[in-house]
């Protein structure tokens, strides 16, 4: 019986990997994309979406809205003379929504492949061999069985898998990482994280604004060192003194000791020793690629020292007519980065002009308040010895975020001295994930902060914050 034969071939039903399956068939392939995972399915069947739709992005997002919600309740209301007692906070209710979003979204994916004419083959891909111009991959099953499909063209999007440290089991019950803490069935009363860093804050922002005395422990010294300095500094203020978060930095752990009253643990942080002791452990120090399944020794598919496959700026592999795109690969592990590029390797493989601008992705911590930037920070425009002006306006001076009740935070654009062009925006305030779309968009066209200071914005709404830090660019601004 011969193999089964696509033109494209997805290894991974990720953000990016089914994205690059539906964009292949959009551009007339036969396409296929491999899935094995099932995120704890009720009927065991593969859910697709990968980490960000199942245990990742989008669950976190939905907990993050259920604590905001019981948290505006309990401190919120007041100034607006609503009046709430009693109030109290189901967890499992909380958890349900939360999985029937999930259900919904990932069963969202199979009828989009069903509407594309995509081929779902479940099971674990991996590398088998070539044969003429076809490559040969194997699709395992969970009861080992094992077929083999032909294809010409290959997409690896295997994503990524929390990283664990040594010393430190992973249970998902009591000692969690991203899985287990989406999925806490009670508020825990003492919550430490090992982390801070955007899963570490996001998910310790949900359960702290619950009612747990959360602590973060960061082996760095520097807190959100990848963002902008001022956004950084104004974040630590907000999430340590104003909303009470323990983040100690320059946290080294020694030991972790696991007993029937809760978790231990001992650390050293400049001369000093300390312990912290907890009921739940979040375990958020990154993410590492999913290569070791693909059998790249079959093949001479070649891997980076971090265990990613290497690729050109175009997402193509050493190996002819294999490409990889999402976490697997060099640069941020972002879900929108993924699928940008899954279309991008779609459109090559046409003939097309695939594209994606590095310079202008966005970046999102969703904590309350949300963090967003895009392009360079002040940090790197002083590394690189480039002359830039600054444009910075507090939500303070803004009427829309007055009467929302919250002033949190600023906008600050920055551009450059000789030609005006936007460098980088940074964002620190609420609904800062969907006021970056304006600054990305600004970027991507090449816009100088002059063209956004010269476009009307509605009023009164948030987005008029962004106006104003482009006058502020040019020292002109209008309400501040």
């Amino acid at each position: 019986m011969a193999n089964k034969q696509f033109d494209v071939v997805v290894i991974g039903a990720g953000p990016g990997g089914y994205i690059a399956a539906i964009r292949a068939a959009q551009l007339g392939f036969s396409a296929a994309c491999i899935e094995s995972e099932s995120y704890a399915d009720p009927k065991g069947d593969v859910r697709l979406g990968g980490t960000c739709l199942n245990v990742g992005c989008i669950p976190s997002k939905a907990l993050l809205r259920s604590s905001e919600l019981f948290h505006e309740t309990n401190h919120a209301f007041v100034m607006h003379g609503i009046t709430a007692e009693n109030v109290r906070m189901d967890v499992g209710t909380m958890v349900r929504r939360k999985d029937n979003i999930v259900t919904q979204l990932t069963s969202g994916i199979k009828g989009l492949f069903k509407k594309n004419k995509v081929t779902l083959l479940a099971g674990h891909g991996s590398f088998a061999g070539r044969e003429d111009d076809m490559w040969q991959l194997a699709v395992t099953g969970k009861d080992g069985s094992s077929e083999i499909v032909d294809t010409r063209h290959v997409i690896i999007a295997t994503g990524s898998s929390p990283r664990h440290l040594n010393g430190i089991p992973v249970d998902n019950k009591v000692i969690c990482d991203n899985v287990g803490a989406l999925s806490l069935d009670a508020v825990p009363k003492r919550l430490g994280v090992i982390g801070a860093g955007v899963i570490g804050l996001e998910l310790g922002s949900v359960w702290q604004r619950l009612g747990s005395e959360v602590t973060i422990l960061e082996a760095l010294p520097d807190f959100l060192a990848a963002a902008d300095p001022a956004v950084a500094k104004e974040a630590w203020k907000t999430f340590t003194q104003k909303q009470g978060l323990n983040i100690h930095l320059g946290a080294n752990i020694t030991n972790v000791k696991q007993g029937k009253k809760g978790i231990t643990i001992d650390y050293e942080m400049g001369d000093g020793v300390f312990k912290l002791e907890c009921d739940k452990l979040i375990v958020s120090v990154g993410r590492v690629p999913n290569t070791a399944g693909l059998a790249c020794d079959n093949v001479g598919l070649k891997l980076d020292d971090r265990g990613r496959v290497e690729v050109n700026s175009h997402c193509q592999t050493n190996l002819e007519n294999v490409w990889a795109v999402g976490d697997v690969i060099r640069g941020p592990m972002l879900a929108h980065k993924g699928m940008e590029e899954g279309v991008m390797v779609a459109e090559l493989i046409a003939g097309q002009a695939g594209h994606v601008n590095y310079d202008a992705i966005p970046w999102v911590i969703y904590t309350n308040p949300e963090i967003a930037w895009v392009g360079k920070t002040e940090t790197q425009l002083k590394n690189e010895g480039c002359d830039y002006k600054i444009g910075q306006i507090p939500f303070l001076a803004n009427g829309r975020a007055l009467g929302q009740g919250d002033t949190t935070g600023f906008v600050k654009v920055l551009a450059c001295a000789q030609t005006d062009t936007i460098l980088g925006v940074h964002i620190l305030g609420v609904n800062a994930s969907e006021l970056i779309a304006e600054a990305v968009v600004a970027m991507e066209f090449g816009a100088v902060a002059e063209d956004i200071a010269r476009i009307c914005h509605a009023h009164p709404s948030l987005s008029e914050t962004m106006h104003e830090a482009a006058l502020a660019v040019d020292k002109r601004p209008l309400h501040f």
